[in-house]
């Protein structure tokens, strides 16, 4: 009796899970004022540092999104999972970095219900690799109305 009741309280924490995403940025945090001077960077140049490349989205979505990076390092070095941090560039910023952490592998994070309210939201990851070497990615994440 006690493991069909458990069994049956599982399954309802993981149904409700499923139908309603997994909050990556809320409202309020939607609301903050967007940092002054924010703009994305790009490297250029010859970098042995790791790379984040944004896989999905690659353009306006609704929500809940399917998040997923990819990242690549070089010369033999791993990516440190644990080394990941992502920041929503607010003012001030928010740091995502616990809500993503259960999708974060090795080779990238792969989110498939992301929910975030409708606009635009610069994001920036940080990375390292087994060597200590950093990499960074900025994007924007746009997210149509439903």
């Amino acid at each position: 009796m006690r493991k069909t009741l458990l069994g049956l309280v599982a399954a309802g924490l993981l149904s409700s899970h499923a139908a309603h995403g997994t909050q990556l940025i809320t409202e309020d945090e939607a609301k903050l004022p967007p940092p002054k001077g924010a703009i994305a960077t790009d490297r250029r140049g010859i970098l042995r540092g790791p790379k984040v490349e944004v896989v999905s989205p690659s353009d306006a979505v609704s929500s809940p999104l399917r998040l997923q990076l990819k990242f690549e390092s070089f010369g033999g070095a791993k990516i440190d999972p644990d080394s990941v941090k992502v920041t929503f560039l607010r003012s001030p910023n928010v740091d995502l970095t616990a809500r993503v952490k259960p999708f974060i592998q090795a080779d990238g994070i792969n989110m498939q219900d992301a929910e975030l309210p409708p606009g635009e939201y610069m994001v920036r990851v940080d990375i390292k690799d087994s060597d200590g070497r950093p990499g960074t990615a900025s994007f924007v994440l746009k997210v149509a109305p439903k």
